[in-house]
């Protein structure tokens, strides 16, 4: 089956040879993956070099958050790994991100390369009702991701990472060109593991999401090339 590169699998390993294993798996099925802090942390940049060798799409999901110059120089040391995504916390405020953007920007423009995309993470989608209560915020979670991915735009960036619970207002807010990537995504019947906001990955994209991140329905599936297979199917028609 032809890959689909609104899939996004999330390949939340500790090795380099754990992988291997899913990539040679997955095989064509899948031209889109994420790594994350628990890979990327552990197996270092050698992971990217390997999926680039395959020829594969990359969303690095560092998640930086730090003060607007240190988050700049990370990324544009980033940059020269190859990945296509890259983010960092909308919750960084304004400035972060506009520096960001705008390093990120300018260090492509003086290697001659092209910039990866940049997105922003609004509320982590295993927050709940109760944790965002804990936090002392008086307006909702919906109410507080439109206003980060509005921020986020202004800034600069291409887009956010947000619940599909919330992707509908997004693309309302901020429009069609701008990238909605949604974690949270179980297939109908998958466990929910530690999500809270979640969907099914043709409603992900009904409610206006433009990319999918599926881990754990596809790496602990018994056939994970069947279960990213079944994915592509259901989503081919939306």
């Amino acid at each position: 089956m032809k890959a689909d590169n609104r899939l996004i699998v999330a390949l939340d390993f500790h090795t380099l040879e754990d992988v291997k294993g899913l990539v040679e798996t997955l095989e064509d099925s899948v031209s889109y993956y994420k790594v994350g802090m628990e890979l990327f942390y552990s197996a270092g940049p050698g992971v990217i070099s390997y999926l680039k060798e395959k020829n594969k799409n990359i969303f690095l999901d560092l998640k930086l958050h730090d003060i607007p110059n240190t988050v700049g120089q990370g990324l544009c040391s980033l940059m020269g790994l190859g990945a296509d995504i890259v983010n960092v916390h909308a919750s960084g405020g304004f400035t972060m991100m506009k520096t960001a953007a705008e390093k990120l920007h300018e260090a492509a423009e003086k290697q001659g390369v092209a910039c990866p995309k940049i997105i922003a993470v609004t509320i982590l989608t295993s927050i709940n009702e109760e944790d965002w209560q804990g936090l002392g915020m008086q307006c909702s979670i919906r109410e507080q991701v439109v206003r980060l991915a509005k921020l986020a735009k202004k800034a600069g960036l291409d887009g956010v990472v947000a619940s599909p619970q919330e992707a509908a207002a997004i693309r309302e807010a901020c429009g069609e060109d701008f990238m909605i990537v949604t974690p949270g995504v179980r297939p109908a019947g998958a466990a929910i593991n530690d999500q809270s906001r979640i969907a099914t990955p043709a409603a992900a994209l009904q409610n206006g999401a433009s990319h999918l991140v599926v881990g754990r329905p596809i790496r602990a599936a018994e056939n994970p090339k069947a279960a990213a297979e079944a994915i592509i199917a259901e989503i081919a028609n939306v």
